[in-house]
């Protein structure tokens, strides 16, 4: 797919720029990036290039992760990354995996969840999925909090799902359908009568 760019009120979602390697190299050497994600630790200004240069474009020309910067429309500064990944688009399972980064400075002001609303909408009106997913280490309350912001419904944790900085750590796991935001699905779900 060719990149895109999406908009909110606030916020600009779009590919990253090699200009914007220094502010990814700044925001995660934030402890809780790394902490909670697979950002390298320590995060140099190499894996930053890396990223915003190589990995980044070429997720969305393999449509294997469609990732955004997320800056504000004001003053045009990164406040995180936001990325569609797992892609399985085609039919039958047209699914994918949301998953974020917050700016240690731009925490606490909604714009991860405003920028995750958006991309949900994408992904359900644009892209023809019929389900998003999300995952995170277990404990992680920032990360489930813009989840749960957006729609998601918690489905439990899950042991040892997660390998992070070697050892396997149980994770989180909520999922998001369209008829969870009102929004029609070509494909019926029928749900399992003793779901809880």
């Amino acid at each position: 797919m060719e990149a895109i760019s999406l908009t909110t009120g606030r916020l600009v979602l779009r590919p990253l720029l090699p200009s914007d390697a220094p502010a990814v190299h700044a925001a995660c050497q934030d402890p809780e990036i790394p902490r909670y994600t697979p950002v390298p630790s320590p995060y140099t200004a190499e894996h930053a290039r890396a990223f915003v240069e190589d990995s980044c474009p070429a997720g969305w020309r393999d449509d294997t992760a469609y990732t955004f910067g997320v800056f504000t429309r004001d003053e045009g500064r990164l406040t995180g990354v936001m990325a569609l990944m797992r892609l399985a688009l085609d039919e039958p399972a047209r699914q994918a995996e949301i998953g974020y980064w917050t700016a240690k400075e731009q925490r606490g002001r909604g714009y991860t969840a405003e920028a995750a609303r958006e991309v949900v909408r994408w992904a359900f009106e644009d892209l023809g999925a019929e389900r998003l997913e999300w995952i995170a280490e277990a404990g992680n309350k920032g990360s489930r909090a813009v989840a749960l912001a957006c729609g998601f419904r918690m489905q439990g944790t899950v042991r040892g799902l997660i390998v992070h900085n070697g050892t396997r750590r149980d994770a989180w796991t909520a999922t998001l359908l369209p008829s969870d935001l009102g929004l029609p699905s070509p494909t019926p779900y029928l749900p399992w009568p003793g779901r809880d």
